[in-house]
C-alpha cells in the first residue's frame, strides 16, 4: 500500500480515458482575459448546477484562477484544435488570435464552442499537487457541432469525415441510429426491421450514400456522434460498418416503411442483423445511463472506448 508510484507511468495510465478539451477563462483584476487549456473538466451536481476543473499549483494560471470569482468554461469544437493550441502555448496574445464574447459574469467565452458554461465561484479545494475550482453555473449554451476529444496524448475527433472514410479502400455501410421522441427510427422491410444505412456518408444528391437514403425517405436528420466503427467477416462481405448516433428533426413523413419504435419496444427478434442487434441493444443501455462510447472491433468481438461526461 506503500509503494512508490511512477509519476510518468501514472499520466500514461490517466491519458487512456478519453476526455473533451476545454478552455477555462476568466478576468484579471486589472480587467484584461486569461485562458488556458485543460481536460481535467466533468460535472459535478445537477442541483445545485456545479462543475470542476483541476489546476495546477506550478501552473502560471494558478494564482489568477486561485482568487477569481468568475470563470468560463468553453468545450472545444472538433475544428478547434488550433484554439486548443493557442491556449495551451505561453503566448501572451491568446485571445487576440481567436474569436471570443462576454459571459453574463464578464469571462471571455470562445465563439464557435460546442458548449460553454459561465460559472461564479462556489468552492476551492486543494488537493495536493492541483486546486479543484468548483463553479456554480449561472448560464451556459449548447451546439450540435461534436466536440474535440484528447486522449493518449492526442487529439480524437467523434465523427469520421468521407474522405477519411474513402481513404480506408474499403467497402462500407455508414448507418445511423436516430432518436425522435424517446424512441429510434427502424425502416420495416420484408425481412424485418433495418437502421437507416448507405454506402458511404455524404453527399445527399447520391441515392446510395446515408444522407441521399435519408433524403429519399424525407427524413431531416441531425448526425452528433460516432457510435460504432466494426468490420465484417470477409465471409460476409468484408466491409467496414460506421454507424453515428443523432436525432430525428422535425416531423416524420407519413412513409408506411418509416416507424418510432420505443426503446423498451424495439422487436429485437425482427433485427435480422446480429451485429446490428446487438449494437443498438448497447445504444439503448447507454442511453439509459447516459454514458456513450464508440465501438472499435469486428461484428463478433472488440472494444468500447468510453467517452467522459460533460
Amino acid at each position: 500500500m506503500t509503494q512508490a508510484i511512477d509519476v510518468m507511468e501514472f499520466r500514461k495510465a490517466l491519458g487512456a480515458f478519453v476526455t473533451g478539451v476545454t478552455v477555462v477563462s476568466t478576468r484579471q483584476s486589472d480587467g484584461t482575459p486569461r485562458g488556458f487549456t485543460a481536460n481535467s473538466f466533468t460535472s459535478v451536481s445537477l442541483d445545485p448546477a456545479l462543475l470542476l476543473i483541476c489546476i495546477g499549483k506550478t501552473a502560471a494560471s494558478y494564482p489568477v484562477f486561485s482568487d477569481t470569482q468568475q470563470f468560463s468554461i468553453s468545450i472545444l469544437a472538433e475544428d478547434q484544435k488550433q484554439v486548443s493550441s493557442i491556449f495551451a502555448s505561453k503566448a501572451a496574445d491568446k485571445f487576440e488570435q481567436v474569436a471570443w464574447h462576454q459571459g453574463v459574469t464578464g469571462s471571455p467565452i470562445i465563439d464557435g464552442a460546442a458548449a460553454w458554461f459561465d460559472c461564479v465561484t462556489h468552492q476551492l479545494v486543494d488537493a495536493g499537487d492541483h486546486i479543484i475550482l468548483i463553479g456554480r453555473v449561472v448560464d451556459f449554451s449548447n451546439t450540435a457541432a461534436s466536440p474535440l476529444g484528447y486522449g493518449r496524448g492526442a487529439y480524437l475527433t467523434f465523427s469520421l469525415s468521407q474522405d477519411a472514410l474513402a481513404a480506408t479502400g474499403q467497402r462500407a455501410k455508414v448507418g445511423a441510429i436516430l432518436e425522435s421522441n424517446g424512441g429510434v427510427l427502424l425502416l420495416e422491410t420484408d425481412k424485418g426491421y433495418q437502421l437507416p444505412t448507405g454506402t458511404r456518408l455524404e453527399p445527399a444528391s447520391d441515392s446510395k450514400s446515408l444522407r441521399g437514403v435519408l433524403e429519399q425517405l424525407g427524413v431531416d436528420a441531425q448526425l452528433d456522434f460516432l457510435f460504432a466503427v466494426f468490420d465484417e467477416p470477409a465471409a460476409e462481405g468484408g466491409a467496414v460498418n460506421i454507424y453515428y448516433r443523432g436525432r430525428v428533426q422535425g416531423d416524420l413523413p407519413a412513409d408506411s416503411k418509416l416507424r418510432v419504435v420505443a426503446m423498451d419496444e424495439i422487436p429485437w427478434d425482427q433485427l435480422t442483423d446480429e451485429a446490428v442487434r446487438s449494437m443498438l441493444q448497447r445504444f439503448v443501455r447507454e442511453r439509459t445511463e447516459d454514458a456513450f462510447g464508440i465501438y472499435i472491433g469486428d461484428s463478433h468481438a472488440g472494444s468500447v472506448q468510453p467517452l467522459a461526461k460533460s
